[in-house]
Formats: C-alpha cells, structure tokens, sequence
C-alpha cells in the first residue's frame, strides 16, 4: 500500500541539519534506525499524542499504542492515515513497509502485518522513539 504525496514541510538538508540532532537527523531524513530498547518512548505508557519529531504532525495517539517487546514503540494504527505513507522498502534483502510523514518526509520506521498481536489491526508500526515527541494530554 503506497499513498502518492508531496511533502507539505520542505527544507534544504542544511536546514533539517541545523534543526535536528545528528542521531535525529540520521533517522529521520537518511531512514537510520536507533538500537533497540534503547528509545525514550519504548515503555512509556503516558496518555497522549504523538507528533512527528521533525515538524510537529500528529501520528499515532496513545490509544493504539501495545507492548510488542520488540524494542520500539509499537502501534496499531496511526491516528490518521492520511499522515503517513508507506512505502515498499526491499533493503535487506526482505521486504518491509516503510513507514514516513506524509508532511515532511522523514523516516519513522516500518509497519508489519500479520504477526499475530492481538490488536484491531494486526498491524505493528515499529517506530523509532527517536522520530515522535510525545504531547502528553491533561488529566
């Protein structure tokens, strides 16, 4: 499944440089991955939304957030489809779905599908802690 869109959020590489970390920048806009139990949002249970970390869209909400022990963050769905896109990625030499904001086209992680979890879905967005902020919402 790939949705056809254009980045709404546009930046010179020297821009998100000077924006981003260098460990957010290599995540984010050269598709990187952080090591594995090792993201600041991987068992974080608060209540709230997640925004893209590289310009500010909402992505996934609490609400579809599960364990999957799989050391990221896992989702079953975005919050609104529309913010992201998936793409077909065969690196590896295994095929994946890369998951990217649709907003600013920077790299989240990937989703899987038919492992088993017990969500709605079935689906396991596997997201680097490094590409979300977490707005937590009032009690």
């Amino acid at each position: 499944m790939t949705q056809e869109t254009r980045p709404t959020v546009v930046k010179s590489e020297a821009e998100w440089r000077a924006q981003l970390t260098p460990q957010e920048y290599q995540v984010l806009r050269e598709a990187g991955t952080e090591r594995a139990f090792t993201g600041e949002y991987t068992d974080t249970k608060t209540t709230g939304v997640y925004h893209c970390r590289a310009c500010g869209t909402e992505l996934f909400r609490s609400e579809t957030k599960f364990e999957s022990h799989c050391g990221w963050p896992s989702f079953y769905a975005p919050s609104d489809a529309k913010n992201v896109v998936l793409i077909e990625d065969t690196t590896l030499g295994m095929r994946r779905v890369e998951v990217r904001c649709a907003a600013c086209d920077s790299h989240l992680g990937h989703v899987f599908h038919g492992e088993g979890y017990g969500t709605p879905t079935d689906d396991r967005y596997c997201i680097n802690s490094i590409s979300l902020t977490l707005e937590p919402t009032e009690s």
